[in-house]
C-alpha cells in the first residue's frame, strides 16, 4: 500500500488527538507514517502511534526544529516527500499545521488543500467554502497532495501498526531558522477540552443576555464534559472572551455535538460550526436562520431551557 505521511501534533511527549484521527484517516487510503518533529519522543509515544495504525514513525526529535517557528517542521516534511515519495502527506488544520501545509507545497511544488472535514479515493477531499455557504470536492491536481484536515473529521479508531523507528536528521537552511522563538509561555490548562478539538462544544450568542448569564452555558458544558465557545455578538459584547469565539473570524470547530443556545446562526457564525455532526439549536425566535441547519431544534427561552437540560444529563450520570 502507498505510504501516506501524518504530522504528528504532541504536547510535552503526548500525542494529541487530531493525530490518532489522521492516522484513522491515512489508514483508510494507505500506508500511514507518523513523523515525529522536535523533543518528547518516548517509547509511550511509539506504541500510541502504533496502536493507531502507524506502519512507520520518523522520529527526527532535535530541539533545533521547534527553537524556530513553523520553518523547520516543513523543511523536514519536504525532505521525506523527496526520498520517500508518499502518496500524500497530512496534517492537522491548525493555524500552524495550515501555514506548515502551505510552505510545504512550495518546496515540493505541489497542490494543498486546506479545511478538508473529508478525504476519500484518490485523495478527494470534502471543504466547506466561501463562508460555509458551499460544499464542494477538490483534489490536488500537481505533485503529492498535501492535505490539512479539521479536527474531529474522523473518529479514531485503533488499529495496531508495526510502528517501525526509523531516526531522520534534517539540515535546516539560514532560511529556516531566521525566526527563533525566544521565550514559551505555558497557557494553564483548564479541566475543558480545548475548542477546537472537543467533541462537544456548547456555544452561547446574544441570547444569552449578559456575562453573567454565562455561567448557565459552563455548567451545561461541564456535565457533558464539552467545550464551551461563544458567538461573536457575544464576544464584541464583552461577555465571553475572544479565544473561545467560533465562527469565520474566530475558530472552526468540527465536534461530533454542537449546541447554539441563543444564536441566530447569521452565515458569520454558521462558517465557524457548520460541519459539526449534529447540531441541536435552542432559541426564542422559531424564524431563527439557526432551525435551517440544526438536526434538532428547541423553540423557547434558554434561560429555562438551558438549565434543565442540565439538570437531566446529571440524573442520567
Amino acid at each position: 500500500m502507498a505510504e501516506i505521511l501524518v504530522l504528528v501534533e504532541h504536547v510535552d511527549g503526548e500525542v494529541k488527538k487530531v493525530t490518532l484521527e489522521l492516522l484513522t484517516l491515512a489508514r483508510s487510503l494507505g500506508s500511514p507514517s507518523a513523523v515525529w518533529a522536535g523533543p518528547g519522543y518516548s517509547a509511550e509515544a511509539k506504541a500510541r502511534l502504533g496502536e493507531y495504525g502507524a506502519e512507520r514513525v520518523y522520529v527526527a526529535d532535535s530541539a533545533e526544529i521547534v527553537d524556530h517557528v513553523v520553518a523547520p517542521k516543513a523543511e523536514l516534511l519536504a525532505q521525506l516527500v523527496s526520498s520517500a515519495t508518499p502518496a500524500a502527506v497530512l496534517v492537522a488544520a491548525t493555524a500552524e499545521g495550515k501555514e506548515i501545509a502551505g510552505r510545504l507545497a512550495i518546496k515540493t511544488d505541489s497542490g494543498v488543500i486546506t479545511d478538508a472535514v473529508g478525504l476519500g479515493d484518490g485523495f478527494v477531499a470534502e471543504q466547506s467554502i466561501f463562508g460555509g455557504g458551499v460544499n464542494v470536492k477538490s483534489r490536488v491536481s500537481k505533485g503529492t497532495p498535501i492535505v490539512a484536515v479539521r479536527p474531529n473529521s474522523t473518529a479514531p479508531e485503533a488499529s495496531a501498526g508495526a510502528a517501525a523507528e526509523e531516526q531522520v536528521a534534517v539540515s535546516l537552511s539560514d532560511a529556516a531558522k531566521a525566526t527563533k522563538v525566544v521565550e514559551r509561555v505555558k497557557q494553564e490548562k483548564g479541566a475543558r477540552p480545548e475548542l477546537t478539538e472537543a467533541a462537544i462544544v456548547v456555544s452561547g450568542g446574544r441570547g444569552v443576555g449578559s456575562a453573567e448569564n454565562f455561567s448557565i452555558i459552563e455548567k451545561l458544558a461541564d456535565s457533558l464534559g464539552a467545550a464551551v465557545g461563544a458567538s461573536r455578538a457575544a464576544t464584541d459584547a464583552g461577555w465571553y472572551p475572544h479565544q473561545f469565539q467560533v465562527g469565520q473570524t474566530g475558530k472552526t470547530v468540527s465536534p461530533q455535538l454542537y449546541i447554539a443556545a441563543g444564536i441566530s446562526g447569521a452565515i458569520q457564525h454558521r462558517a465557524g460550526m457548520q460541519t459539526a455532526k449534529t447540531i441541536i439549536a435552542i432559541n426564542k425566535d422559531p424564524e431563527a436562520p439557526i432551525f435551517e441547519l440544526a438536526d434538532f431544534g428547541v423553540v423557547g427561552d434558554l434561560n429555562q431551557i438551558v438549565p434543565q437540560l442540565t439538570e437531566e444529563v446529571g440524573k442520567r450520570k
